[in-house]
């Protein structure tokens, strides 16, 4: 926690500086003079309790976000809602980090597989093993779930969980994106960094509920969103615990537990969570059940989706989110464009 901390102030310290310049040259005091220091920054305490938001854009959607928290926090407003049933769940690749030009956990895996593959020397003519070795795009865009689940038993599975933790944690810590040349965890959206601290300034409790493999995530939920490990739903293999020479511990099988996606996001969210969410937050098809579940209840509720439309700034796309688009439009589900609604898209952005 330490980590996040120290990131995100050092980054809520530029802005507020930057608030401040901004304040001295704007205003000034009797006789056209600056105002003192400490007017400033009163000032600028002030901008940023107005808007919480600074990232964002002004728009419909800056605009449902902000009406949405008011309604469901005025004690004496017909839509009230209590703060323990205030959860929020978001979906992580796509909605809360980037996942292109692929998922960030895919990338752990192809480097996992390429330092095994020194005891597997059969990997370098079998399939799909070869297509990761030798990067082949085209080969990997084709293959099925069955040989998804054989590429993760073989790199994620057969080791503790202290050993695969450890592992996730060196990949993240050291690990670039090809494009931007960050790493992956600085590869968040700021404007949602912004809306998480937001939620949790108003009660809400915030949940990851995504497709990626929850031990991944856990590696690095707290330290980079604030959100705890316990407060991560998603993918995982079935454990066994194991009596060692050095101790009891947790091992990864190499079977498949939950595949955290569509219809098992929801149940998922009843199993671990036992609440239905006021909020929901994803942005591809595989988020549309979660999206039901949400605002399907009685009483506020809001949808969001997450279009990705700014190939400058990030990635255009729509691939996988087509149907999730249609039905926004006729279940009135906001839709965040990056183009239109991020003033903002990463932290390290000028």
């Amino acid at each position: 926690m330490t980590y996040c901390l120290t990131w995100r102030s050092s980054l809520e310290g530029m802005l507020v500086a930057v608030g401040l310049l901004a304040a001295a040259a704007g205003c000034s005091g009797p006789g056209g003079a600056p105002p003192p220091a400490e007017d400033a920054s009163t000032a600028a305490a002030e901008a940023a309790v107005a808007d919480p938001l600074p990232s964002w854009n002004e728009g419909a959607a800056k605009q449902a976000i902000l009406d949405f928290v008011e309604r469901v926090t005025d004690r004496g407003g017909a839509d009230y809602i209590a703060p323990e049933d205030r959860v929020a769940t978001f979906d992580n690749d796509g909605t809360l980090w980037a996942e292109k030009p692929t998922y960030f956990q895919v990338a752990f895996l192809a480097e996992r597989l390429r330092a095994l593959a020194v005891d597997h020397p059969e990997w370098q003519d079998t399939q799909p093993y070869q297509a990761v070795l030798e990067q082949d795009a085209e080969y990997l865009s084709t293959i099925g779930m069955d040989e998804v689940l054989e590429l993760v038993a073989a790199t994620h599975a057969g080791i503790s969980q202290v050993e695969f933790e450890a592992g996730a944690r060196a990949f993240l810590d050291t690990a670039r994106h090809p494009r931007f040349e960050a790493r992956f965890t600085e590869m968040v959206y700021q404007p949602m960094l912004e809306l998480l601290d937001y939620l949790r300034a108003n009660g809400f409790k915030p949940f990851i509920v995504s497709g990626g493999g929850i031990d991944f995530i856990r590696q690095f939920s707290e330290a980079v969103y604030g959100i705890p490990r316990e407060d991560v739903i998603g993918s995982s293999l079935k454990y066994e615990f194991r009596e060692t020479d050095s101790g009891g511990d947790i091992y990864r099988l190499p079977e498949l537990g939950s595949f955290d996606d569509k219809e098992a996001k929801p149940a998922n969210i009843q199993l671990h969570i036992g609440r239905r969410p006021i909020l929901a937050f994803g942005n591809s098809d595989g988020d549309i059940q979660m999206l039901q579940y949400a605002t399907d209840g009685s009483g506020a509720r809001l949808g969001l989706l997450l279009h990705h439309d700014d190939a400058e700034r990030e990635y255009d796309y729509d691939h996988g989110t087509e149907r999730a688009l249609d039905m926004a439009s006729q279940r009135g589900w906001t839709v965040v464009s990056v183009r239109d609604d991020f003033r903002r898209v990463f932290p390290f952005d000028d």
